[in-house]
C-alpha cells in the first residue's frame, strides 16, 4: 500500500489562506484610508467655501454699516418728532377742554335750573345745585348724559328745601369728563376749580 504524506499540501494552502486574507484585510484598510481622506479633502472645501461666504457677507455688511447708522438716527428723530406732536396735541387739548365743558353746561342747563357749585379734578366732575321742579332735573340728567363731554351721569341726592320761603328741590350730580377728540379711551380733561355758576 502507497502512504502520501499530506502534510506540506494542507500547510501550504493554510498559508496561502492566510496571505489571502491578510491581502483581504490590507486592501480594506487602504480602501477605508482613501475614503477618509477623500472625505476630508472635501469637507475641507466646503469649510474653505463656507468661511468665504462668510468673509463675503461679513464685507458686506460692513459696507452697509453707514446707511444703517443713518436709518437708525432717522427713526430716533421721527420717534422724537412724534414725541413733541403729541405732547402739543395734548396740550391743546387740555387748554381748550374747560371751554367745551363750561360752554357744555351753559348750552345743556334748563330754564329755572341753577348750578350753585361746579368742581372738577381727576376727571370726575360735580354739581351742585337747584330747581323749582324735580322734572327739570330729570331733563338736565338726560341733557348731560347725551353730550360727548360727559360719561357716567348719576344723580348723587335731591332734597326739598325752603330757601327764602321758596320750596326749592336741591340736587347733586356726579359725572365723568371725557375728551370725545381721544382716539383710544376718553381721557379726562383737566380740573376746573370748583367755582360757583348759575344758568
Amino acid at each position: 500500500m502507497i502512504q502520501i504524506n499530506l502534510l506540506p499540501i494542507r500547510e501550504a494552502r493554510r498559508k496561502a489562506d492566510a496571505k489571502q486574507q491578510l491581502l483581504v484585510m490590507l486592501g480594506a484598510m487602504a480602501a477605508t484610508i482613501v475614503a477618509a481622506f477623500m472625505f476630508h479633502q472635501v469637507l475641507k472645501l466646503d469649510i474653505g467655501d463656507s468661511r468665504d461666504r462668510v468673509g463675503a457677507l461679513n464685507a458686506r455688511l460692513e459696507q452697509f454699516k453707514p446707511q444703517q447708522a443713518q436709518v437708525d438716527n432717522y427713526k430716533a428723530k421721527k420717534a422724537e418728532i412724534e414725541r413733541k406732536l403729541d405732547v402739543i396735541e395734548r396740550l391743546e387739548r387740555s387748554q381748550s377742554g374747560p371751554v367745551h365743558i363750561l360752554d357744555q353746561l351753559a348750552s345743556r342747563t334748563p330754564d329755572r335750573v341753577w348750578l350753585t357749585e361746579l368742581d372738577a379734578s381727576a376727571g370726575s366732575l360735580q354739581l351742585v345745585g337747584m330747581s323749582d321742579d324735580n322734572q327739570r332735573v330729570a331733563d338736565f340728567l338726560t341733557a348731560l348724559s347725551e353730550s360727548p363731554y360727559f360719561g357716567s351721569v348719576e344723580l348723587v341726592e335731591t332734597q326739598l328745601q325752603e330757601i327764602d320761603e321758596l320750596k326749592l328741590n336741591t340736587f347733586t350730580i356726579q359725572a365723568q369728563i371725557q375728551d370725545p377728540g381721544a382716539d383710544d379711551e376718553p381721557e379726562a380733561a383737566p380740573g376746573m376749580p370748583g367755582a360757583p355758576a348759575q344758568g
